[in-house]
């Protein structure tokens, strides 16, 4: 279908890009500008900030807790932002949403971005947290059952990378992934997929756009060839956490995702992709307010209900 009406009425009226190289600075000041005020945003039982003590070193993360309960299952989250946007605060809607729908305590990741931290910073403060979230169950009421990771664009590349981790660690305890229109190959060939041609101009993320907005985090010394930085260069996918992967009909990254859904499947995991007509890349932090794309996080929470 087309791009959903509500959503082409925004993108058609997006500003040009300003000239000259990328200033993450300014771009990070205009995300921060649009966050709602608190008393604005969805209630929920408690939101609490913390630091995790982690080997990669302290990180900022902040805790949802969605009812009053004896115990909780946990979902560590990780923000986009083409690994140098976003925040715990640009994002932090989406958490709440989360912990709404799923019931589950959220501890959303404020890991080190690109270009100050250098890979694999980042990917590693957000493995460090999950391991952090495990380890410190009894503090944060875990029930010591369901422990998910998730992630929107580049937070899905780290979910991804990090179940991959925990894996080959022998790390054992991660029950899901949910991966948002994940960000899963970063070689840049505009040929690799056919949606980088067909979803290439006109829906918001752009393909000419991906290679610059993503060069900070290249540059910082992150391989492409590396499945820690493209997760589906990965050679063996099995064993890995059952996977649900939302894809957007009118985004360049659709169909690497819709491959590292197949891929996994064919290597015995349980894997469901869902591809959600008219949205564009961005959907669930962007247009989560219109119900058909609400429903992403129904859709999750009912994932996230199977063993």
């Amino acid at each position: 279908m087309a791009l959903h009406p509500e959503i082409a009425k925004i993108v058609a009226n997006l500003p040009a890009p300003p000239p000259g190289p990328i200033d993450p600075a300014v771009l990070r000041a205009g995300e921060e500008a649009m966050v709602p005020p608190p008393e604005e945003r969805l209630p929920l039982l408690a939101v609490e900030d913390l630091t995790a003590q982690t080997p990669a070193g302290e990180v900022p993360v902040r805790i949802y807790t969605p009812v009053q309960a004896d115990s909780y299952g946990l979902l560590v989250y990780f923000h986009g932002g083409a690994f140098f946007l976003g925040s715990l605060d640009t994002h932090d809607h989406v958490a709440r949403s989360l912990a709404k729908e799923t019931g589950l305590k959220v501890v959303s990741v404020g890991y080190r971005r690109a270009p100050e931290a250098a890979f694999p910073a980042g990917l590693e403060d957000c493995y460090g947290v999950v391991r952090w979230a495990a380890e410190n169950g009894d503090s944060l009421g875990w029930d010591a059952s369901t422990l998910a990771i998730a992630g929107d664009s580049s937070g899905g590349t780290f979910a991804a990378a990090v179940a991959a981790m925990a894996h080959d660690e022998g790390f054992d305890r991660i029950t899901h992934q949910v991966l948002f229109y994940p960000s899963l190959d970063l070689d840049f060939d505009v040929d690799r997929y056919a949606s980088l041609r067909e979803n290439a101009q006109g829906y918001g993320l752009e393909t000419a756009g991906l290679k610059p907005f993503n060069a900070f985090y290249i540059d910082s010394g992150a391989d492409p060839a590396d499945p820690r930085v493209s997760p589906i260069k990965r050679e063996d996918l099995s064993g890995l956490p059952p996977a649900l992967i939302v894809t957007a009909e009118h985004d360049p990254l659709r169909d690497e995702g819709e491959l590292y859904g197949r891929r996994l499947r064919e290597a015995g995991v349980d894997a469901t992709v869902s591809r959600y007509a008219g949205a564009n890349h961005g959907f669930v932090q962007n247009f989560s307010w219109i119900p058909d794309y609400y429903r992403t996080f129904e859709d999750t929470a009912a994932f996230l209900g199977r063993r």
